[in-house]
């Protein structure tokens, strides 16, 4: 692997992508920890380490996690990834639903060039609605839980005696927070026209990983090295696992037919068509975070200490990550997003009216609906374990708040969405600068 790397640099094309790259990502991490105008950054720090000494966390431990700890600083790109994620995936949706996004992906590249156009569009408009719901949650001090109070100067987040009107640094912060949505959307395609990767992917991986060490550091603090080292092995143990699952697939022989055009012979050829196991990817594991964050929310507009009988169920078995009923949901809610989104993202009968139209069949299956009949079959089956291996691997940062007894770790950055995230994105990545060298002749990475 040494040996590939030093390759990697000695070609010059290959070494200025990914020093790109590096140089990309660094600019990344420096808007992240850049305080947005406005923003008390030393009341901020406060806050979080009352939030860390109350062991009580916010409702947005989710979408913190993929700004790498810039959401609760409310930085410059305190945003993030997750507005161009969550219009990607509305979009994604909107092509079943509507015949003109469909046809438009059916266009092939002129066509996917006016949805990526359609998806940055959203990316600003939802940009613009999540700023303004973290302004407001910070100008009440709910971004923290309730932790810091805005009325006491010392823990006021966004400072009133600045001389200027609420409403214009308001409207400031609001716009600094949009503009560095734009910004990180625009380095992500940087990433993934000149450098190594895809820039998304390679973003989010890097706000992860930005935050492991401190997370570490955390554990080994309150947990004791025992505890610490135990985890460094289960975590390495858990990647292992990841790593298998995500490489598995099944792959569905396909021959095509000898065809004879003008005075050429086209066809005669066998390939496959591979069905990962895991085929909805880490997007399911969003979904189900998403909808159990809302209890949460619900909960940040009451006070805590006078909560109605069915609010203290809310805040005890679906608001707790440790309770029975929330470890359960939220396992149930994947599997059915699983299906759900493979079913809208992989359509049988399309695959297989496409390999029909080029001569396609799959041995002993008759093209047509057969192959599709097949498809679906095969898909069906294969899902049930890609669902179950989410749901388990999402799980499992639930089980360690419970060993580790704190309820700090919500944020928990050796297990779950993490996890999927990095290792998937640490794969693809190395197979593309594999793929360079190859070409190359040089060895790759997974050899």
């Amino acid at each position: 692997m040494l040996s590939a790397f030093t390759s990697a640099f000695r070609t010059p094309d290959l070494r200025k992508k990914l020093l790109f790259t590096v140089a990309i990502i660094a600019l990344y991490r420096l808007g992240a920890t850049l305080p947005s105008p406005g923003v008390s950054y030393t009341n901020v720090q406060k806050c979080i380490q009352i939030v860390n000494d109350q062991n009580s966390g916010g409702v947005l431990n989710l979408l913190n996690l993929f700004s790498g700890g810039a959401l609760l600083q409310l930085s410059v790109f305190a945003l993030g990834i997750m507005p161009y994620i969550t219009a990607s995936i509305i979009l994604q949706l909107l092509t079943v639903v509507i015949p003109r996004l469909e046809q438009l992906r059916k266009e092939g590249q002129s066509g996917q060039a006016k949805i990526t156009q359609y998806t940055r569009y959203l990316t600003l408009g939802l940009a613009v609605l999540q700023s303004s719901a973290f302004v407001a949650l910070a100008r009440t001090g709910q971004l923290f839980g309730n932790a810091c109070d805005q009325n006491d100067p010392s823990t006021q987040i966004i400072p009133e005696n600045t001389g200027l009107p609420m409403w214009l640094t308001l409207s400031v912060l609001v716009l600094t927070m949009t503009a560095g949505t734009g910004m990180v959307m625009w380095l992500g395609e940087l990433i993934t026209d000149r450098g190594v990767g895809n820039g998304m992917s390679v973003l989010i991986f890097t706000s992860i990983a930005a935050r492991l060490p401190g997370e570490g550091w955390t554990i080994k603090e309150s947990s004791g090295v025992g505890k610490f080292v135990l985890v460094i092995v289960l975590v390495l143990v858990i990647i292992g696992l990841v790593v298998f699952i995500e490489q598995a697939q099944r792959r569905i022989p396909v021959q095509y037919a000898k065809r004879m055009i003008g005075r050429r012979m086209y066809g005669g050829t066998s390939t496959y068509i591979p069905l990962k196991v895991n085929q909805a990817g880490v997007v399911p594991v969003i979904f189900a975070s998403s909808l159990l964050y809302l209890p949460q929310l619900y909960l940040q507009f009451f006070d805590p200490n006078n909560l109605k009988g069915y609010q203290v169920w809310i805040q005890k078995w679906l608001a707790d990550p440790t309770s029975e009923i929330y470890i359960g949901v939220y396992f149930l809610l994947i599997i059915f997003f699983t299906y759900f989104y493979v079913s809208i993202t992989f359509n049988p009968t399309e695959v297989a009216d496409n390999m029909k139209k080029y001569g396609g069949f799959v041995p002993g299956i008759r093209p047509g609906k057969p192959t599709a009949d097949y498809l679906d079959f095969i898909l069906s089956r294969i899902t049930l374990p890609g669902a179950l291996y989410l749901g388990l691997i999402s799980v499992l940062p639930n089980f360690f708040f419970i060993w580790l007894n704190q309820q700090q770790y919500q944020n928990f950055p050796f297990g779950g969405t993490a996890v999927l995230i990095m290792v998937g994105v640490g794969l693809e990545t190395v197979k593309q600068i594999e793929s360079q060298l190859m070409q190359r002749n040089y060895e790759g990475f997974l050899r």
